[in-house]
């Protein structure tokens, strides 16, 4: 289970046992000393990080197994490293901890404006879209929230935001199931990408019966666009012919430019590499939603939530993909 604290979001059950100053404690200090010393497997080590005594780091481990009744800790020649029963214990710590660190945040917030970090994950093009108004408007009107930007795509958006490294990031969805609970900032249409000198890409609008038998450079499997793209061919009973499978939108702009076959992507107008030219895919019209979408991990905060309707009521999004 993954435990991300106040300050730091990691995959593994760290906890920051030093909030910030006036913070309520809301769990008993010795159980984040616990966490502190499994993620470092030595007490000397989280000593350190803790800017306490080593011997103090024992006591508080020595109280904990005495009110336990059973050993958190087994000594190894290199440090020290979790029980049985100190594995059973540990998410479930990391686990109350979370909901802790934001219900002390509500509690420091309650009485003035949120305040605390927010990570937020952004698409690679919605950068320049949204980066500079949202960093303005959080340091106009939430003085007091930390603002942590992170550029991805979206696939590594959304794996960070399983892993509650993220408080919440726009991310791209292929079709309106995927949406869920994600709030939505735009549609944009789908593009069939070719060289600028190609016919096939020379007009407006292209069928999607034209993909059938020509070479396209596409995600690999279990990428959800791809996923879409094999439903559509069993659909309309097209023939898919994948020539390279490349992940990356700029990767898939390179090979096609280079002349090995033709990408599917959302095109934001003026942004098309100059050597390619882009046709929408139409009969049917083919949509990706732009949603902004929060993590399952963490609980909101009113820091979080703040941002979160900062960033609904920007607008930027009538083109993002």
């Amino acid at each position: 289970m993954n435990a991300p604290t106040s300050r730091k979001r990691t995959t593994s059950a760290k906890v920051d046992v030093q909030p910030g100053a006036a913070a309520p404690s809301i769990l008993d200090p010795r159980w984040l000393v616990f966490a502190r010393v499994a993620d470092l497997g030595s007490l000397s080590k989280a000593a350190i990080a803790l800017d306490m005594p080593q011997s103090l780091v024992s006591r508080n481990i020595a109280l904990l197994e005495q009110q336990c009744g059973e050993r958190l800790f087994r000594r190894t020649g290199r440090g020290v490293v979790l029980t049985e029963f100190g594995d059973y214990v540990l998410p479930r710590v990391a686990h109350l901890a979370q909901y802790a660190d934001a219900l002390s945040d509500d509690i420091r917030s309650a009485r003035g404006q949120p305040n605390g970090e927010v990570l937020v994950g952004l698409l690679p093009s919605a950068v320049d879209q949204l980066a500079g108004p949202l960093f303005a408007s959080v340091k106009n009107e939430l003085p007091g929230v930390r603002l942590h930007l992170v550029e991805g795509a979206s696939a590594q958006l959304e794996e960070q935001l399983h892993e509650g490294r993220l408080d919440m990031a726009v991310v791209l969805r292929d079709d309106e199931a995927s949406v869920k609970d994600a709030h939505v900032l735009a549609k944009v249409p789908l593009n069939l990408v070719g060289r600028r000198e190609d016919a096939r890409v020379g007009k407006k609008d292209v069928p999607l019966a034209a993909l059938s038998g020509i070479p396209l450079v596409v995600p690999g499997r279990p990428h959800p666009l791809r996923g879409r793209l094999d439903r559509l061919a069993v659909d309309h009973s097209l023939t898919l012919q994948v020539a390279v499978e490349v992940d990356s939108v700029r990767l898939q702009y390179e090979i096609v430019a280079a002349g090995g076959g033709y990408a599917i992507a959302s095109v934001l107008p003026g942004r098309l590499d100059p050597r390619l030219a882009s046709s929408r895919i139409v009969s049917p019209m083919l949509e990706r939603f732009v949603v902004l979408a929060d993590t399952p991990r963490r609980p909101h905060t009113r820091a979080t939530r703040a941002v979160r309707r900062l960033i609904e009521g920007l607008g930027a999004f009538a083109q993002t993909a």
